[in-house]
């Protein structure tokens, strides 16, 4: 099967405004299935889960039992495991003070300073109320990659956690997860990654990658805004949070503070639906998800080779995108053009090329640019080829001036 991007266009309301979208890593834009989702469940009947004897209060289990499964589908886990959360950063910072009470003083993290702040910074600020060392993971800089070699050199029997993306949304390097969940379990550690980025982009299969924790947000996806960590219901079983005396203690939901956004649950499984729609009608819906990622992932791929290929043309053009397995994103700047100034021309005819350090802090300080901001093209599925020429003409205006 091949993908029609004038079919899948038809299904995005906000295309409608003639804005070219390469700001993808930032947030997608919503078919129009997840938001009618969104608006039905807000309609009701719906009320707080109870004893499930009202048509209302069996609609919210239903829709918190879907979203369960539908995240489950996407990223070949237990829906036992799927916690919900506000962000990736709020889930973050949740799960850093859970596991920072199983640290004492003289344990040790490690971090990757490719990572977006969101994996970083809650870990640190965990880390130094727990006592607990932090040893950095760096990465190459002329070739953005992470050496899991590296990694190895820094691990030792009192490494408690790892934490690393499963792809750079500033640079769109893909490490080598499952090879770096084989070392971090080799002295009994546990592997915390960032998918953000990556679930927007691969599919994705928790027990293949053996990350013990796994983040994203179904916004990169063309879903609401929320965020989910998958992790095996045994490990969530250990931890203890901090919560209110009459909430529930039972796995996933003790890690759920307050009344679930129904309303948001359910767009979550309709974008996990929409997605899979493009895969096959006559497998489940894992099979059609796999197979609907393999057709995203070459389109979005041939999109980002055309662009990347005119932009490395272009000799006052620097491309700090250079792993060898990356996402369609590109991170560039103009040499003699501040890239802000750059996103402020292209965005007076409606193309939305993003400037900025985009939350990375650590890769966007390491890369140690003149300019204090970059430009980051963002592919998603529904760029097509207008797109991208108005893209590419909006910068050769620039860069040939």
């Amino acid at each position: 099967m091949s993908f029609d991007v004038a079919e899948f266009r038809r299904h995005f309301p906000s295309l409608a405004s003639g804005i070219a979208y390469f700001d993808g890593p930032g947030g997608t834009q919503t078919p129009r299935s997840v938001a009618m989702a969104v608006a039905d469940t807000l309609c009701g009947p719906l009320s707080n889960r109870g004893g499930a004897m009202v048509a209302s209060e069996r609609r919210a289990d239903q829709t918190v039992t879907a979203f369960r499964q539908a995240m489950a589908d996407l990223l070949a886990a237990d829906p036992r495991g799927i916690v919900y959360g506000r962000s990736a950063t709020q889930l973050t910072y949740d799960f850093s003070r859970h596991l920072a009470k199983t640290w004492a003083a003289g344990d040790e993290i490690v971090l990757s300073a490719l990572d977006h702040d969101a994996n970083i910074r809650p870990w640190v600020q965990a880390a130094a109320a727990a006592g607990v060392t932090v040893r950095w993971w760096e990465f190459d800089v002329p070739t953005t990659e992470l050496s899991v070699e590296e990694l190895t050199a820094l691990l030792s029997p009192r490494t408690r956690l790892v934490a690393v993306t499963a792809a750079s949304n500033l640079l769109g390097t893909i490490p080598p997860i499952a090879e770096i969940a084989a070392a971090v379990h080799q002295v009994g550690a546990l592997l915390f990654v960032d998918g953000v980025h990556y679930a927007a982009h691969a599919s994705v299969d928790l027990p293949q990658l053996g990350a013990d924790f796994f983040v994203c947000s179904p916004y990169k996806f063309l879903g609401p805004h929320c965020a989910v960590l998958a992790a095996d219901p045994e490990l969530l079983e250990s931890l203890q949070p901090d919560k209110l005396l009459p909430s529930t203690n039972q796995v996933p939901e003790r890690f759920e503070f307050g009344t679930l956004p129904y309303e948001l649950m359910a767009g979550v499984t309709a974008a996990v639906d929409f997605i899979a729609a493009v895969g096959p009608a006559d497998l489940d819906r894992r099979a059609r998800l796999v197979a609907a990622s393999a057709q995203y992932e070459e389109y979005e791929t041939a999109v980002r080779n055309t662009v990347e290929v005119q932009l490395r043309a272009w000799q006052r053009v620097t491309v700090h995108t250079n792993a060898a397995r990356r996402t369609p994103t590109l991170f560039f700047t103009i040499d003699g053009v501040p890239s802000w100034e750059v996103y402020l021309e292209l965005a007076e005819e409606n193309v939305l090329l993003p400037a900025g350090s985009f939350y990375a802090h650590e890769p966007f300080r390491r890369l140690a640019l003149a300019d204090p901001h970059g430009l980051r093209i963002g592919v998603a599925p529904y760029n097509d080829d207008h797109d991208v020429d108005r893209l590419l003409d909006g910068l050769a205006l620039i860069v040939t001036r």
